[in-house]
């Protein structure tokens, strides 16, 4: 701040003014009005010493935070005129500083200044892959979409749509440095837990209706497969797919990612990814938990050696005769709180509404069983024929493991209260619907309908339709029941903690789905596709990351509580002077700013302060 008058005048007016940068923009305004000369010659022989005084006293109070300001409202001043269709807001999101800071710590800026030093863009990588990134967290939308919205942002981004679509093809170029890299700078905001990778599949559908044809090279006979095909949804969309597989470690934060074409098996790209995080862990063993689609006789071999062991979901319906007959025999099952002797029978008929009986109500009783032959387990392994093809056979070979089977007295009446509902239906279709007419699958209600067909001398026969109850009983029969199969020696009680952490990967998918709406995705380069998860999977690792600082600090949110906060964090600029927080304090604000004190819980910040505050962390 300065003195500003006119040095011409004989009776000048004494004003502070202040130099504004906002943005690019620079304007210097007269922020207070100290007095006419003659005014101030009432109280001081020197009004010029007493006018630089004043100004000196402001600016000890401005860097203090606390200064008295005057400025002028006009309300008959019209809004200015544009050449947009719609009116647009002019509130600009600050609560992007939160993930920046954790951007910041990736080190994600030396990355790109890296690969962009063996190129000559005329763009900066970082700072597109950075509001891309925010973007995904803030306000999901296409990246044309993203790319309007910028002026959104305090730092106003600029760049153009063109090199969005440039840096996408860079950032698939880079796609296993650039995961090795945030992995491993990861460590500089949260220390990771390795000790368990959780792995999981899932799907995202595009909205098309052909899937990507494949090409056969004429020169090398290399049969390049279409992105985009055809599979198994579990959404059952009649959409072409592509899938993600990804691997998360104890904390729910993720560790490494892999995209495939919708038509490959899932259990096909488990083990080549998990050499890519072996290697970026350095040797370190881990142990590899998934639920059972993910756990085939290779991956379960493939995580018998180098030190790595593996903790699966087992299905009992696919268990030998002889082990199956061993889960339902009614002895040797313990309590797993206590680990005292219990019976499945005991389970299931004490009364559960009794207050004596809740603790055993919320107990899970277990028991080990041996399998070392991997047939025993109802695997299967690919085998290939002098042919070239390949078919899946039953599995022969031994395999260390054990099957911990649990049984829930809960769990158990959870199903049934499913099941009596489904039944419930089936019977209302068979009063009031035509059997034929409804959608039939595996796992609908129609199920638990039996068709029998009758006729007498070879008259047509006719369908009658009645509730299987055959099908019911052998259904019932699985009711609370759960296993895993493990090679590792430690407890039953541990082995299960492990495994019912599972959730947390279902939880990272949920918020790539539903939170950040990676899907459907509307990129037709398959580079772009690629690139686009890799943008998904940064956002979901920055969120994730301060998810973790939030419960290491004592405080738990929940996902859209954390998101709405820092969508809401919009400051107004008022006259260039000052910004004025149009959001109000919350137990989300109080917590994140106890955590990176970017002091982002003030009602007026002052230009030069936020630009401090995004300098610093940028």
């Amino acid at each position: 701040m300065k003195l500003n008058y006119d040095r011409r005048s004989k009776d000048p007016t004494y004003f502070i003014q202040m130099g504004i940068r906002n943005g690019k923009k620079t304007t210097t305004k007269n922020v207070k009005r100290i007095g006419k000369h003659s005014e101030l010659l009432a109280i001081t022989s020197d009004p010029l010493s007493y006018a630089k005084k004043q100004v000196e006293k402001f600016n000890r109070e401005y860097k203090e935070g606390k200064i008295d300001m005057e400025f002028k409202v006009d309300f008959s001043r019209k809004l200015t005129a544009t050449d947009n269709t719609s009116s647009r807001s002019e509130l600009l999101n600050v609560g992007y500083f939160i993930p920046q800071q954790i951007y910041h710590d990736l080190h994600i800026k030396e990355f790109f200044h890296t690969v962009q030093a063996k190129h000559k863009a005329t763009f900066d990588y970082n700072i597109v892959n950075r509001f891309l990134t925010f973007g995904r967290i803030l306000d999901p939308r296409s990246k044309l979409g993203t790319f309007d919205r910028l002026d959104t942002y305090y730092e106003q981004p600029d760049f153009g749509y063109q090199h969005i679509e440039r840096f996408l093809d860079v950032l698939e170029e880079n796609y296993d440095p650039y995961l090795e890299h945030l992995f491993q700078n990861s460590e500089n905001v949260v220390k990771r837990d390795t000790s368990v990778c959780y792995f999981d599949c899932t799907n995202f559908y595009f909205e098309i209706e052909q899937e990507d044809d494949e090409y056969i090279d004429e020169v090398t006979g290399e049969i390049l497969r279409g992105l985009r095909r055809y599979g198994p949804s579990k959404e059952h969309r009649p959409n072409p797919l592509v899938q993600m597989g990804l691997f998360m470690d104890g904390n729910g934060i993720p560790i490494s990612m892999c995209i495939n074409s919708g038509a490959d098996n899932e259990q096909t790209c488990a083990v080549p990814l998990e050499k890519k995080i072996t290697k970026m862990f350095k040797g370190k063993p881990f142990i590899y938990c998934a639920d059972g689609g993910l756990g085939s006789y290779n991956i379960r071999r493939y995580n018998s050696s180098g030190g790595r062991a593996f903790i699966v979901t087992q299905s009992i319906k696919k268990l030998s005769e002889a082990l199956q007959k061993a889960v339902f025999n009614d002895y040797d099952y313990r309590k797993l709180s206590d680990n005292t002797p219990i019976t499945i029978q005991c389970m299931k008929e004490f009364d559960r509404f009794d207050p004596k009986n809740r603790t055993l109500y919320d107990d899970t009783v277990y028991k080990v069983l041996h399998a070392d032959k991997a047939v025993e387990t109802g695997l299967y392994e690919e085998k290939k024929y002098k042919n070239g093809n390949t078919r899946m056979v039953k599995a022969k070979g031994g395999l260390k493991q054990n099957v911990i089977v649990t049984f829930s007295r809960k769990s158990m009446e959870y199903q049934r209260h499913i099941r009596n509902g489904q039944i419930a239906r089936a019977e209302r279709i068979l009063r009031t619907r035509n059997v034929e007419d409804v959608k039939k699958g595996p796992n609908d209600v129609t199920r638990f309908i039996k068709r029998t067909s009758t006729g007498k001398n070879g008259e047509k026969a006719k369908d009658h339709y009645e509730i299987n109850q055959k099908i019911i009983e052998d259904e019932e029969k699985y009711d609370g029941y759960y296993a895993v199969s493990t090679n590792l020696a430690d407890d039953a009680k541990s082995i299960l903690a492990v495994a019912s952490s599972r959730y947390k990967i279902e939880d990272c998918f949920r918020i790539l789905k539903t939170n950040f709406d990676a899907r459907p995705v509307f990129h037709r380069n398959p580079k772009h596709i690629v690139a686009h998860f890799q943008i998904c999977y940064t956002a979901l690792l920055i969120y994730r990351l301060l998810e973790v600082r939030l419960d290491q600090y004592g405080t738990h949110f929940t996902t859209e509580d954390i998101l709405e906060t820092l969508k809401n964090m919009g400051v107004l600029n008022t006259q260039d002077l000052f910004y004025t927080a149009a959001y109000k304090g919350s137990k989300v604000c109080t917590a994140l700013n106890g955590i990176f004190d970017l002091g982002l819980d003030k009602k007026y910040y002052l230009p030069k302060e936020l630009n401090k505050k995004i300098k610093k962390i940028s």
